[in-house]
């Protein structure tokens, strides 16, 4: 019985949607860090530009308040305020970010 279901075409494709998705979870995963610049000193928490390729809407300010104090926009950025350093490559990870580097004094 279960070789004939996995013979089937709807077995085949939930396999192929399933491999698919575990593979860009797995290209999210690793081309998270790579979008994060040098922070430098040792405090626990950082200020950071979260920077888009595109304006920020609502849905992005409001998950990026999950991390820290939304202290404001720019064209395309969201800039966040006392974000945990072991957070930083989970904010990179969505496919929408762009890259995540310090947000300058003053800014």
């Amino acid at each position: 019985m279960l070789k004939d279901a996995l013979r089937s075409r709807k077995a085949h494709i939930l396999i192929a949607v399933t491999v698919g998705l575990l593979a860009w979870q797995l290209w999210l995963t690793i081309a998270a860090p790579q979008k994060v610049a040098n922070f430098a000193g040792s405090s626990e928490k950082v200020n950071i530009l979260v920077v888009l390729p595109f304006e920020p809407e609502r849905f992005h300010v409001q998950l990026m308040q999950t991390y820290g104090r939304v202290s404001g926009t720019q064209e395309k950025s969201v800039e966040v305020r006392g974000v945990k350093r072991a957070d930083l490559t989970t904010v990179a990870r969505p496919y929408w970010v762009t890259r995540v580097e310090p947000l300058q004094p003053g800014g």
